[in-house]
C-alpha cells in the first residue's frame, strides 16, 4: 500500500508518526484543505510529468497551476502530466495520493518556488485520506528533492 511506503520513506527521518489519516478524502486541493483544516493554497500538490528524460514529480502550492513555457524553459520539453492509468506503476503512489515520499527509483522530484510563501505545507503521503504538515527545510529534506524550479503561475499577488 502506497501509505506504508510513504510512512517508512518518513520513518528514516523520524516522522512516520506524523502523518494524518483522515477519515474523509483528501484526493484534491479542496477536500485536502478542508480535512487539514488549512487554507488550499497551503496543499503541496505533487503532479507528475513525463519529459524526454523520464518522469518527474513538481510539488507546488495549492493555488499555482503550471506555466506551459515556463515548464518548457525549464525542462525542454511540452508539460505533459502522466495519464491516470500510468501514475502508480510509473511513481509508486496512485492518483490522490501521489506524494514525494518514497517514490520509485528513477523519479526526480522539483519543488515548486510557489511554496516558499509558507512557513508549512501539507503533502499527501500516498494515499486519498493522508498528510503531513512539514516546514519548507523538512519538505527538501525529506522529499531528496534535486531542485527548486520556477514553472507556476497564479499565485502571485
Amino acid at each position: 500500500m502506497s501509505i506504508e511506503k510513504a510512512k517508512a520513506h518518513l520513518a528514516q527521518f523520524g516522522a512516520a508518526g506524523r502523518v494524518l489519516e483522515f477519515p474523509v478524502s483528501s484526493a484534491t486541493v479542496e477536500l485536502a484543505a478542508e480535512a487539514a483544516h488549512c487554507a488550499p493554497a497551503r496543499i503541496a500538490k505533487t503532479l507528475s510529468f513525463r519529459t524526454d528524460g523520464g518522469v518527474i514529480l513538481i510539488v507546488a502550492a495549492g493555488d499555482a497551476k503550471v506555466d506551459n513555457p515556463k515548464y518548457k524553459a525549464r525542462f525542454g520539453c511540452k508539460a505533459r502530466m502522466l495519464p491516470f492509468d500510468e501514475v502508480e506503476p510509473a511513481i509508486g503512489h496512485a492518483v490522490g495520493g501521489v506524494c514525494p515520499f518514497g517514490v520509485n527509483e528513477d523519479v526526480d522530484v522539483y519543488l515548486d518556488e510557489s511554496l516558499h510563501r509558507f512557513q508549512t505545507v501539507f503533502p499527501a503521503c500516498g494515499s486519498s485520506n493522508s498528510a503531513i504538515e512539514l516546514t519548507i527545510d523538512e519538505l527538501e529534506r525529506f522529499s531528496g528533492f534535486k531542485a527548486w524550479v520556477d514553472v507556476c503561475k497564479g499565485w502571485r499577488a
